[in-house]
This record gives structure tokens, sequence and C-alpha cells, in this order.
């Protein structure tokens, strides 16, 4: 099956030359890498990320979390990545700002909550997505926001939302949308036959331990991905 025809595969939260190279052996399309995402055990140095995105054969997506866009400027025009993701809450003026400040693709996170449909407030969810495409962005990601703790974790939760709801405003949605939140190789076909994003997002569902990627799951994910219609 050809790429064109099946769905998009970023592996994130990659943490090594090594791993990047085993994504892209794989046969994923884009590696992710964190920077000084003080939240996240997988986060990379500045120096460590342009050491990545340098050897990658896979173009490398720049995550960065609530940062200013001054700050956004310096890492990206360090780093080149084909593009970055803001994993925060960063509005849709801040978009529109490094639209015109940066060269890359500019990729935004939505949150869902994890769990019941009926915690999904659906138009507000409808109207972030058309704000951060009027703003600009190019690819929108879906992922989950675990809000059981004392305090809401966002994204890296392994832990999924309402699959028919995200199904939905997939559907509609004005921007081609990665879906991330709880994928693993064994569940990731009807994943992709109930959700039907334009990609899928994972990290800890290819890890043999946090930061490290393991060649076996990676190949097991794309097998499944390849099957899925």
């Amino acid at each position: 099956m050809s790429n064109e025809s099946r769905c998009s595969v970023k592996i994130c939260g990659i943490t090594s030359i090594h791993d990047a190279r085993l994504a892209a052996d794989a046969g994923a399309d884009y590696a992710g890498v964190l920077v000084d995402v003080a939240v996240s055990e997988r986060t990379r140095s500045t120096v460590q990320a342009v050491e990545i995105s340098t050897e990658s054969p896979i173009p490398t997506v720049l995550l960065l979390y609530n940062r200013t866009t001054p700050d956004i400027q310096t890492v990206v025009s360090q780093v080149q990545p084909f593009a970055v993701q803001l994993l925060g809450q960063e509005s849709p003026q801040q978009v529109e700002a490094l639209k015109h400040a940066v060269t890359c693709q500019l990729w935004k996170s939505v949150y869902l909550p994890a769990g019941r449909p009926e915690n999904v407030d659906m138009p507000a969810v409808r109207a972030e997505m058309q704000a951060y495409r009027d703003a600009g962005a190019d690819f929108l990601l879906f992922d989950s926001v675990d809000l059981s703790g004392e305090k809401p974790r966002y994204g890296g939760t392994g832990k999924t939302c309402d699959w028919n709801v995200a199904a939905e405003l997939i559907a509609e949605s004005p921007l081609p949308v990665f879906f991330a939140g709880g994928i693993r190789p064994e569940n990731v076909k009807s994943a992709i036959e109930t959700i039907r994003p334009h990609g899928i997002d994972l990290c800890s569902g290819v890890e043999a331990l946090k930061g490290v990627k393991d060649p076996q799951k990676l190949g097991q994910l794309m097998e499944q991905i390849e099957q899925a219609n």
C-alpha cells in the first residue's frame, strides 16, 4: 500500500537518533521530538533536538509547550524542523503571529477529555478548530486530557477519549487531523477504521520503556496500519 493511501504516522517522544532511524525503518512518516517540556520524561534540550533532526531520515516535528513567540522562533531557527507542534494552550492569535515569523508548518494540539462522550463540549471544540484554521495552522492533533488527577495532564496520558466523538469532529474538521491518545498496535486498526483520521500519533504504545522505542512494536503497528481500511 502506498503512503498516500494509508494513514500518516507520527512517532512521538523520539529521544535519540537511533530511535528516529527505528521509526523511519518501520515506515513512519514523522518523528516527534519534545524540547524543554518540563512535564515529560521524554523531553530533550535544543542541542539534542538539533542532533536528532539533522540525522533523522524522516521529517522532524518539534513539540513545544506554552512558549513565547520569540522563544519558538529561536528554537525553530536552531532545529529547523519540518513542523512545530504547539502542545499547550497557545492561542489562535499566537498561531497567527507565528505564521508570519516561521517558515515551517504549524501543527496545533486540541485536547478532548478522556473517557465519556458527555465530557466533551462539542461546540467549543468546533469553534477552536475553526479558529486555528483561520489563524493559519496546517494540521490539528487530537489528544486526550486526563482530568482525573489533581491537575490536568495534557497528552502522553495513554488514555483515550471517546472514539465516536473524535470521529464526528474529524469528519467536520476544517483541517486534516492526527489522532493521539492511548493508541497501541493492538487497537490502531480499529481506531483508524472508526475515527478515520488523516494520521495517527503515538508514543508510549511503541516503547520498550519510557523514552526508548521498541522495534518489534513499531513493526506490529505498521503492519496493523497497512491492514486498516
